[in-house]
């Protein structure tokens, strides 16, 4: 586990580096993609970084890194199915106590969710499970919300 200061430092290059993607890359499926790569390089215990895009009713597994997932969540089921529906951040420090919690791999312990809403409407969420309990915090919360920010200019 990093302390404040390194992980800080790793978002802030994290940042800087998808500042310089965007600028090359206006389409948003090339640009996902190239986040969930950055994220994974970046967050050490990474199991799954990825999105979950709304097509109208449901949240369906966009571009990511990790294992096979879940490809369709409903609005409200799981952890990107509540940040989704409330269109507010959920972290979960450890999924196996969580109720509403969707296992779609036996290695993630700990999640965060960002969802993604461009002028009142949700596009999607960003999804990043980690390998290790307790992973993510208010440091996270705050990047990871400002990282999706910056994706969100490709939409």
């Amino acid at each position: 586990m990093w302390n404040k200061e390194e992980k800080q430092k790793a978002y802030e290059m994290m940042l800087s580096q998808q500042e310089e993607l965007i600028k090359d890359e206006k389409n948003w499926l090339a640009t996902l993609a190239n986040a969930t790569a950055l994220l994974n390089m970046t967050l050490p215990t990474t199991v799954f970084a990825g999105f979950y895009l709304f097509d109208e009713n449901e949240l369906i597994l966009g571009p990511f890194q990790g294992r096979v997932s879940c490809t369709r969540i409903q609005l409200g089921n799981g952890v990107c199915g509540e940040a989704a529906a409330e269109k507010q951040t959920v972290i979960v420090g450890n999924v196996k106590e969580h109720k509403n919690y969707i296992s779609c791999d036996s290695d993630a312990l700990s999640e965060i969710v960002v969802p993604m809403v461009k002028n009142g409407k949700l596009i999607g969420v960003l999804d990043i499970d980690s390998q290790e309990t307790n992973s993510y915090d208010q440091v996270d919360q705050d990047y990871l919300e400002a990282y999706c920010e910056k994706l969100l200019q490709v939409f």
